[in-house]
């Protein structure tokens, strides 16, 4: 069983156990489910912005704990206040060790575009995503079929959430791809054994429609890989690991951004 396998099977058990403890009725009495959502898409698209998606992460299942101690009202406000355009936060307990509740917080002080970053595999997780604030929700191409993924993109785009397909080679853009989809997140890191090539998305940007907001994921660190991947039509950038490592995260988003801006 790979990695990926395992964390669905979990995840699978886990919905599960979530919709006994919190039915739908009660999620949908959230003050946050008949808010609009902020567009992903346009904030990534703002000129004024870089397009970093800064996220909040406090462990993963390939560096295990990262940054144990964080708080998400101090970090997601200092994220947005270094130029972020968007947040991604993990919502996974078990190998990410976050939470809806981050979600939440990062919702209640934040008006920018939140995306709920966690392994979908049910209509359930998306009701749960808008409840708890979130804009944006990720599906993840090797994790669902084709047209399980676009059941639950039309789901999500029906509560007025966008939604973010990850994928990591020509045939998943192919094959997943939707009308429901507004961006197109090319995911250096192989889910299968945690590897990690920035090339990918190189490689990759080429077969994404125009239609698509495009964004690279993982593995970057520095200026010059921004630079490089704006260059070949990439809008956005999902950064958590290299922040994470920092003791001060939000500072290190800040430094980046400026250094992008002087590159």
């Amino acid at each position: 069983m790979t990695i990926l396998e395992e964390i669905l099977a979990h995840k699978r058990k886990e919905v599960a156990e979530s919709k006994e403890l919190r039915p739908i009725k009660l999620l949908e009495k959230s003050i946050f489910f008949e808010t609009e959502s902020v567009s992903m898409s346009e904030y990534l698209k703002r000129p004024d912005k870089v397009g970093i998606i800064a996220e909040i992460k406090r462990a993963s299942p390939s560096k295990g704990m990262i940054h144990e101690y964080i708080d998400v009202e101090q970090l997601s406000i200092g994220y947005m206040q270094a130029g972020a355009s968007a947040l991604s936060v993990l919502s996974d307990a078990k190998y990410f060790s976050g939470s809806l509740k981050d979600v939440e917080i990062a919702r209640k002080f934040n008006y920018c575009p939140i995306l709920r970053k966690d392994f979908m595999v049910s209509e359930y997780q998306i009701i749960e995503a808008k409840s708890s604030g979130a804009d944006c929700i990720l599906l993840i191409a090797a994790a669902l079929d084709a047209k399980t993924c676009s059941d639950l993109a039309k789901s999500a785009r029906g509560l007025g959430l966008e939604v973010l397909l990850e994928v990591h080679n020509k045939e998943e853009i192919d094959s997943h791809a939707s009308e429901y989809v507004n961006v197109i997140g090319v995911n250096n890191r192989n889910l299968h054994d945690f590897t990690t090539n920035i090339e990918t998305s190189m490689e990759l940007v080429e077969h994404i429609p125009n239609e698509f907001v495009k964004i690279s994921e993982s593995g970057i660190s520095n200026a010059k890989a921004i630079k490089q991947l704006q260059g070949v039509g990439f809008d956005g950038f999902l950064i958590g690991g290299y922040f994470m490592e920092h003791a001060h995260p939000e500072d290190a988003c800040a430094q980046l951004i400026k250094e992008v801006l002087k590159a």
